[in-house]
This record gives C-alpha cells, structure tokens and sequence, in this order.
C-alpha cells in the first residue's frame, strides 16, 4: 500500500527517493512542457482572439465575453472570496475545506484509475490516503481539478433539473467563480509548503504539468460559458500559433 498525501507544515520527503534517472527525465519532460504551457496561454489569453463565427467581423471575442453576463458574475464571485481570503477571516474552517477537497480528489481519482482507498485523514495540518495505487495523476489531480467548483456544478445542475431556479446561469457563474477563486488562492498558498505530491513526481515537472492542466480547463471553461467559441475555434487557434512559434524557432536557428 501506498500514501498519497499533503502537507501544510514542512515534510522531510527528499526528490533524492527518486533515481537520478527518474529525475532527468521528469526535468526533461517539464522542459519539453513548457513550450505547450507559452503556446496555449497565449491562445486562450491572446486579445485579438476571433470565435469562427466572427472572422472578419473585427470584434475581438474577449470583448465580447468581457461584456457577457456570464463573464461577470463569475468575475464578482471570484473578486468577492478573494477578498475574503485576503482577510483571514475564518481562516482555519477554509483550510479544512481546502485540505477536504485535496484528499477527496485523491481517492476520486484513485477509484477511476480502478485502485483501492483503505485510508483517509484530514487535518489542519494536512492530510493523506492510503492506497494500493499511485500514479501522475492521482498525485497531481488536487491542483488542478477544482472540487468544490466541480461539487457546485453537480449540485445546482441536478437541483436545476427536479425544480426550477431563478437565475440559475447566474447563481451558477457566481458560484462557480466563488469556488474556483477558492480552489486558485488554497493551491497557490499550499503550493510553496514543501508539498509531497509534487516532490513524488519531481517538483518542475509537477509544475509544468500542473500550470498547462489549470491553462486547459480555463479555456474549457470560457468555451462552455460562450457559444461564439467552440473547441474547434480554440484548437484552430492553439494550431495557428503552434505553427507560428516553430516558424519563428526555425528562422532564429536558420
């Protein structure tokens, strides 16, 4: 059996348990990263992004989405809960939470990768499971797979279903930036704290993979909250700057 764990207070797991192989080989593979990481930040954040339906048009789509309803309840459910972390206030009650959602993503992820949880702990101070498998991705899932963004999701689209809600988009734009605000601010206060699951794996390597993952479900997210961008607008642009960015290595090595 293995443990799968978090820390908030100082670990003693040295990235020294991995082989000097093992290690050169996550380097490598963080390094190879973080041209995907340039490429789709720049793809989803590129200002003069244009949705298929609008080529032509000279309306950027982040103009537009900037103007969407959707836009900005997310934006005052996220503004509003950083700034009450910023505050302190009730601080140790959100951590717990924070520590919750790590662990319960764990044994998610361990369940669909058809392992087996035979232990759980939370704690201020952390926490852990016990299973009999580990991987990548059930190490990694907490930092980037929002869960309580993801249990909000859930809860108000099935309540949607049994009875109606007023204003449900928009409770769930706001609940949804509340909770991903949340899932940001813990995970970059955890991060620093000489985190287990990401000496497991090597820490740039985690990383690197961590930052393309949040990128990815940024970009799956504003292409479900707006019907001007498809996957298909998103992928064709992703593919244009691909291109443009091995041209340009190309001619400075020519």
């Amino acid at each position: 059996m293995t443990s799968v764990q978090s820390a908030i207070a100082d670990s003693h797991y040295s990235q020294a348990q991995l082989g000097w192989f093992t290690r050169s080989l996550r380097i490598l593979a963080g390094l190879a990263l973080l041209p995907l990481c340039f490429i789709t930040t720049i793809s989803i954040l590129n200002p003069h992004l244009h949705a298929g339906s609008e080529a032509g048009s000279g309306i950027s789509f982040w103009l537009q989405f900037w103007r969407s309803s959707a836009f900005l309840y997310f934006s005052i459910g996220f503004i509003l809960y950083a700034g009450w972390f910023f505050t302190r206030l009730l601080q140790p009650l959100f951590l717990y939470l924070y520590v919750l959602g790590h662990e319960l993503t764990h044994v998610v992820f361990v369940y669909l990768c058809l392992g087996r949880v035979s232990g759980f702990r939370v704690s201020l101070d952390g926490g852990h499971i016990v299973t009999n498998k580990s991987n990548i991705l059930i190490a990694l899932s907490p930092y980037f797979v929002p869960f309580w963004a993801v249990v909000i999701f859930l809860l108000i689209a099935l309540t949607g279903l049994l009875i109606s809600i007023p204003h449900q988009e928009k409770i769930l734009f706001f609940m949804i930036g509340v909770t991903w605000s949340f899932h940001l601010l813990w995970t970059l206060w955890i991060i620093p704290r000489d985190q287990p699951d990401l000496k497991e794996n090597g820490t740039f390597f985690s990383l690197s993979l961590i930052y393309l993952s949040n990128v990815l479900l940024l970009s799956a997210l504003v292409c479900l909250a707006s019907p001007e961008l498809t996957w298909r607008d998103f992928v064709y642009n992703w593919a244009n700057n691909f291109i443009d960015v091995v041209t340009s290595v190309s001619t400075i090595l020519d």
